[in-house]
């Protein structure tokens, strides 16, 4: 078996960093709107524009004295709004922009230069910015007299309701190019209060049943003082007669046995006081809830709080069922059904279960078994169940050296004959679009959308696969396949890349995984899993919320929608670490959040685990069931070893903390091939934690992910510089080493090397 598993860890921004770098040496005029300046600055800025956003790259050349830190401003002139930055922190007032330097970037020496970034949205043009500051003095031009500073109302909502007597929050944010002195709160027009730090808030209390409008005014510290004042927002207290509720999300579920799910609770409307609800649950004495009781105050009443429901392993084969009601003094009261997914017992031929994975065996691929065995310690895994990669036609027969899907299943069988009652489940992956792996070399594919790529894809490879796995004979196996690693996610983050940008222009991967979801959701005994990357490709929030939303519309575009998906996988082939547990994205260090690290670059996610957890709440938000369950492959994200930390690190230096408190040893979390130092991680599970059906390897540990040489093949398999160990690096690792082992071969051919290191690094550590 050969397969081309790969992953390449970038974001929105990295597809323009060619372009800036253009603009910072004078390459780019055409792109670039640049102030020039005699006495302190010089900026280059360009865009890269899209339906709806853009990645902006700035480089900031100091052309007066020796800088020991800068604050670089400019304003949108068309309704443009500041999404993620990076390289600087930003913030956004109004249609003014700032960005100021971390404490890496501070320091510029005359003549120096510094990049930084960000993404944006824009809901028509986006004109390039005129003029920029810095320091708050004009580049080319002279210090800018004082400005008003800006203020917006962020509660309460246009159009919310309270109770009557309940305490209405007000808050704002202001901010000023000098310091904003205070901020005043109005309720129908009245000065209710004056706040003189932030956060600015107050709760108004008192306000008589009716229609209201609030509004703040915000004023700086210069002489004589000036001010901004925000609309006015309207809000009724006491506005209807109807009962206040508890409302849950969802309000039916399925726990498999063994298992865990959560369902969310929160109120209809804001309260007077505190809110006790009370939490019972009936029937099947194997499903428990905890916690038993909630609170909800004024300020949190409109936030879910999570209870989590748990099914119980039993020995009956009963789908047991239970009633969660949720009850609160002067509140509707809500219900939730829950049904326990039973394990016990092979279910019918051709049954679709909650979770393939839950009760059941994994297969195991002879292939990869005697070659895992065969290595000093090998034995230890030789036995675990892993992917079975179909990367091109070929594949679907087999060779005298790989079996091909029919002789898997038929092995399959074999297994599943000799594991008693238990189910048997078996994973293969689907991974051969046409320009598959737009951005990449190392895992290129044979067939090319320009040469009739998409239907081969169709009629001589989806179309075979889906009839071998309709045979009826293998209708008791539970067949879990991964479907078109890379190709979605290429499409939010890599359209600079002509093949990606040919992707998404023709509609192959669209239209190639809808076809290929059609056509193995049609069997009922198989499972279908989208790749959703992972937390360092799309755990910003330009590249998460659109990945969401592609996925969203992808499958609702399918036969049966939403129905034809049962679930995600991230991490396939990846090393991200699964968690971090020395720090969470919350942590600060001396005053600074760990976003603002290099190493996570204002991600929103410091491992594995919390994305795709995260991940998949925003799916069930899109459309998805929400009982669709997540897979992590943990096949090579252990990072044990003796380079492990084991406890956070005491720095007070932010990016020196993350680097000694990490667990992930690589280089940079760009890097992807044949990564040194990774060992094996958490073996496979099922329902290992909410959310999630299982840990599983889909990338078999000892498959090499590219060669660390250019070596001809015939299976389309270029050469990529990421996987040679003396490359320095490029804009989406941060110009770091690549971090690959050497004298690896083409992706999918065994890797005696790597799979030895996996093994010694194993964490957990292998008995």
């Amino acid at each position: 078996m050969t397969v081309n598993p790969r992953r390449h860890t970038w974001r929105n921004r990295v597809a323009t960093m060619a372009a800036m770098l253009m603009a910072a040496a004078g390459l780019a005029t055409g792109q670039a709107a640049t102030a020039h300046a005699a006495v302190a600055c010089d900026v280059a800025y360009t865009t890269n524009d899209w339906q709806g956003g853009f990645t902006a790259s700035v480089t900031l050349k100091n052309l007066g004295d020796p800088l020991t830190s800068w604050t670089l401003g400019f304003a949108f002139t068309a309704g443009q709004t500041l999404q993620q930055g990076w390289s600087a922190t930003w913030s956004q007032s109004g249609t003014q922009v700032t960005a100021r330097n971390l404490s890496w970037n501070g320091a510029l020496a005359t003549g120096a230069s510094t990049s930084l970034g960000f993404n944006g949205s824009s809901t028509g043009s986006n004109p390039k910015p005129t003029a920029f500051t810095v320091n708050g003095v004009t580049c080319g031009g002279q210090q800018p007299g004082n400005q008003p500073p800006t203020v917006s109302l962020t509660s309460p909502a246009s159009g919310s309701s309270y109770q009557a007597g309940a305490a209405v929050p007000l808050a704002a944010t202001a901010s000023d190019d000098g310091s904003v002195s205070k901020v005043e709160f109005y309720v129908d027009g009245t000065l209710v209060n004056t706040d003189t730090s932030a956060p600015y808030s107050y709760s108004a209390t008192g306000l008589a049943s009716g229609s209201h409008t609030a509004r703040a005014r915000a004023y700086d510290n210069a002489s004589p003082a000036l001010s901004t004042e925000t609309a006015a927002v309207p809000f009724t207290v006491g506005g209807g007669t109807s009962t206040p509720s508890i409302v849950a999300s969802p309000t039916s579920l399925s726990v498999p046995e063994g298992a865990s799910r959560t369902v969310g609770f929160r109120l209809s409307q804001a309260p007077s006081g505190n809110v006790t609800v009370n939490l019972t649950r009936t029937g099947d004495t194997s499903i428990t809830i905890a916690p038993a009781t909630l609170t909800f105050t004024t300020a949190n009443w409109n936030t879910a709080q999570n209870v989590t429901v748990s099914a119980a392993q039993d020995s009956d084969q009963v789908n047991g069922t239970a009633t969660i009601a949720a009850t609160a003094t002067g509140h509707t009261a809500a219900s939730v059904a829950v049904t326990e997914a039973d394990d016990d017992g092979a279910p019918p031929n051709g049954e679709h279960v909650d979770n393939p994975y839950a009760g059941a065996d994994g297969y195991v691929n002879p292939d990869w078994s005697a070659k895992a065995a065969a290595e000093p310690g090998g034995s230890a895994v030789a036995n675990i169940s892993t992917g079975v990669w179909l990367d091109r036609i070929a594949a679907i027969a087999g060779s005298s050296s790989a079996m091909g899907l029919r002789a898997h299943l038929d092995e399959a069988l074999v297994q599943d004959a000799a594991n008693g009652s238990r189910p048997l489940t078996i994973q293969f992956v689907i991974y051969n679009l046409p320009n598959r792996d737009c951005s990449a070399l190392a895992s290129n594919g044979e067939l090319l959308i320009a040469q009739n790529g998409l239907n081969r894809y169709k009629t001589e490879y989806i179309d075979p696969i889906a009839a071998i796995m309709g045979e009826s004979k293998y209708a008791g196996l539970r067949i879990s396949t991964i479907i078109e690693i890379d190709s979605l996610p290429n499409l939010i983050t890599n359209l600079n890349v002509p093949k990606c940008q040919e992707a998404k222009d023709s509609g192959a991967y669209v239209e190639g995984v809808r076809y290929a979801l059609n056509k193995l959701h049609a069997i009922r005994n198989v499972y279908t899993y989208i790749d959703a990357a992972h937390h360092g490709w799309l755990g910003w929030d330009t590249n998460f919320g659109p990945a969401a939303d592609l996925f969203a519309s992808t499958v609702s575009g399918t036969t049966a929608g939403f129905d034809s998906v049962d679930g995600f996988i991230t991490n396939t082939a990846n090393y991200s670490a699964l968690r971090e547990p020395h720090f969470t994205i919350n942590t600060t260090v001396n005053g600074q959040s760990v976003r603002q690290s290099r190493w996570l670059d204002w991600n929103f996610y410091v491992d594995e685990l919390s994305f795709a957890q995260a991940f998949r709440t925003t799916l069930i938000q899109k459309g998805f069931r929400s009982t669709i369950g997540m897979l992590i492959d943990t096949s090579r994200n252990g990072w044990g070893g003796s380079a492990r930390p084991s406890a956070p690190s005491t720095s007070t230096d932010v990016n020196t903390f993350v680097n000694q408190s990490r667990v992930d040893r690589r280089i940079h979390a760009g890097n992807w091939c044949n990564q040194s130092g990774a060992g094996l991680g958490e073996r496979p599970q099922a329902s290992p934690a909410t959310g999630l059906d299982a840990y599983v390897w889909i990338k078999p540990p000892g498959e090499s992910d590219g060669s660390s040489r250019e070596i001809p093949n015939n299976e389309g398999k270029g050469f990529d510089r990421m996987c040679d160990p003396t490359y320095g690096g490029n804009e989406r690792n941060g110009n770091n080493a690549s971090g690959a082992l050497p004298d690896a071969p083409i992706s999918g051919r065994w890797f005696s090397a790597q799979f030895r290191q996996l093994l010694q690094n194993a964490y957990p550590a292998l008995p």
